[in-house]
C-alpha cells in the first residue's frame, strides 16, 4: 500500500522548489495510493490536484481545500461521490471510469455552487434509464456533463420531470446495489475456494513426494 506522504509530495512539488505549503497544483497519478489523506493540511491553497489512476476508493479528506477548482479522480476505485462540501471552489470534477452506482449521490454537490464540469463517463450509474436528465436537474450549476455542453431547453425539460426521473433512478440503484452486492459475494467465494484448492494440492504434492 502506498500512502500519501511528506516526501512523496515535495519530489512532485518540484516546479515549487520543493515548497509544499504554497503548492497550487500537484500530480500523485498512477502511484498505487489507496487513501486520500494529509492533503488538505498540508497543501491548504491546492488549486489542481490530480489523483487519476490509482486504487482510492473513497473521496475524503479534502474539505479544507477552500481553493481547489480542478480535482481528477478517474480510473479509481470510487463508488459514491461526497465529502466534496468543503471544496467551495471547486469547478471542475472528473470521476471517469470509477465504480459510481449510487447515482443520487450527485446531489452532494448542489453545495458546490461554482461546479461547472462533471465526467462520470465509464461508471455504472451513467447506464441508468434517465442518467442525464437525472444529472442536469440535480445539479443546476452544472455547464458540461461528460464533455457536452446543457443547453437551456435540456435543463428546463429535465426540470420538469426530475421526480419521476428520481423515483426511476432510485429503483435502478437498488438493483445495482443487489448485483453488486451479490457480485462480492461471488467473488469472495471464488477468492476462498481458489485458496482451497490451492492448500490441496499443495499437500498433495507432499504426500506424493
Amino acid at each position: 500500500m502506498v500512502y500519501i506522504t511528506e516526501e512523496l509530495i515535495r519530489r512532485r512539488a518540484e516546479h515549487n522548489d520543493c515548497e509544499i505549503f504554497s503548492l497550487e497544483e500537484v500530480s500523485l497519478h498512477q502511484q498505487d495510493i489507496e487513501r486520500i489523506e494529509h492533503i488538505d493540511r498540508w497543501c491548504r491553497e491546492l488549486k489542481i490536484l490530480y489523483l487519476q489512476n490509482n486504487l482510492i476508493p473513497r473521496i475524503e479528506n479534502l474539505g479544507r481545500l477552500k481553493k481547489l477548482e480542478y480535482l481528477n479522480l478517474a480510473l479509481n476505485n470510487i463508488e459514491v461521490i461526497e465529502n466534496l462540501e468543503g471544496c467551495e471552489s471547486l469547478q471542475k470534477l472528473d470521476l471517469t471510469v470509477n465504480f459510481v452506482g449510487l447515482l443520487s449521490s450527485v446531489e452532494s454537490l448542489k453545495h458546490n455552487i461554482h461546479l461547472r464540469e462533471l465526467f462520470l463517463v465509464g461508471n455504472p450509474c451513467t447506464e441508468f434509464q434517465g442518467y442525464r436528465q437525472y444529472v442536469v436537474a440535480a445539479l443546476p450549476q452544472l455547464k458540461w456533463l461528460d464533455g457536452t455542453e446543457i443547453s437551456r431547453s435540456e435543463r428546463i425539460r429535465a426540470s420538469q420531470g426530475l421526480e419521476q426521473t428520481r423515483k426511476r433512478v432510485r429503483e435502478q440503484e437498488n438493483e445495482y446495489r443487489r448485483r453488486r452486492e451479490e457480485q462480492k459475494e461471488e467473488a469472495a467465494r471464488g477468492k476462498k475456494e481458489k485458496k482451497t484448492r490451492f492448500d490441496g494440492r499443495w499437500y498433495t504434492d507432499i504426500n506424493n513426494t
